[in-house]
């Protein structure tokens, strides 16, 4: 009989992300993390309940007529993180957003709540200073505090500013913010396309050769095709709007950073939100096979 131990260590993917690091174009990484969510909680299980349903997916798309099983896509797993300290959490994805992008690899951020973008951006802003950033969400997300906190989901886009400064934030299907946000943007510091796409080739052209992080809030949607989500919103876009959006910027964009971000499973029991997330993220991982511009060759 032989002594050889028959069972491997079993270790869950996302599906058809199973491209080892060094080969990987694109790193997906997930940060299980809400501690700051101002409604209702859960989003810190949107990465692992992703992957565990993503076996219900088939690798090929009809949309793209693309496989899965021949993209070249790292999963580094979700990050361990500390939910009773905020910063020395946002601490730990900006390290590891940062050797992705040192090894020259796209980093895709699975949320969590939508402040888990903040130190994803700062990685990719390191070695792109001209970056841009393409916003899709219900809401302005540009408080400057939320209940005298700087560091917050509703602060997040505000966060990202301070950071990038004024013209370089451009967000859509925006439909909820308290009027000091809406105010403050009107003054210039971002552009705003309320409810909506329109406006979004446009913005696409003039962002052209420049760096941009996507980042997809998926309250953008409307909650009657995904209530699972912390704060939904109802007037939001359907699902093949929002595919139709996510792949034309990203077939337009030079993309060096991107997430998606705010499912909470928990919050839809049926599965539904999840299934929705799945397929947006599988077409995106696709769609971003396309080559990206490194730092030195913009």
């Amino acid at each position: 009989m032989s002594n050889q131990n028959p069972l491997n260590r079993n270790i869950e993917t996302f599906l058809g992300c199973e491209t080892e690091y060094e080969a990987s174009r694109i790193v997906l990484y997930g940060a299980p993390f809400d501690s700051t969510t101002s409604y209702r909680p859960g989003t810190r299980f949107a990465s692992r309940t992703m992957r565990a349903e993503s076996y219900g997916l088939e690798t090929y798309s009809p949309y793209q007529d693309m496989d899965l099983e021949d993209a070249k896509i790292f999963d580094g797993g979700d990050l361990e993180l500390c939910f009773g300290d905020t910063p020395r959490a946002l601490a730990d994805i900006e390290k590891f957003a940062r050797r992705v992008v040192e090894d020259h690899k796209l980093p895709f951020l699975l949320g969590g709540e939508h402040l888990v973008t903040l130190p994803a951006v700062k990685a990719v802003h390191a070695a792109y200073d001209d970056l841009c950033i393409i916003h899709f969400d219900a809401h302005t997300d540009l408080r400057d505090e939320y209940l005298g906190n700087p560091l917050s989901h509703a602060t997040v886009i505000r966060r990202i500013w301070d950071l990038l400064g004024d013209g370089r934030i451009h967000q859509f299907g925006i439909r909820s913010g308290e009027r000091a946000e809406w105010y403050w943007s009107r003054e210039g510091h971002t552009h705003i396309q309320k409810f909506n796409f329109t406006g979004l080739q446009e913005t696409i052209a003039a962002l052209r050769g420049r760096p941009v992080y996507f980042t997809i809030d998926l309250d953008v949607l409307d909650p009657s095709c995904f209530p699972g989500t912390g704060t939904p919103e109802a007037g939001g876009v359907t699902f093949q709007e929002l595919l139709r959006a996510a792949l034309t910027v990203i077939r337009g964009c030079n993309i060096v950073g991107c997430d998606l971000v705010e499912l909470s499973p928990p919050l839809d029991p049926s599965g539904a939100s999840t299934a929705t997330a799945l397929k947006i993220l599988r077409e995106m991982l696709l769609c971003l096979e396309k080559p990206f511009l490194k730092p030195e060759q913009l």
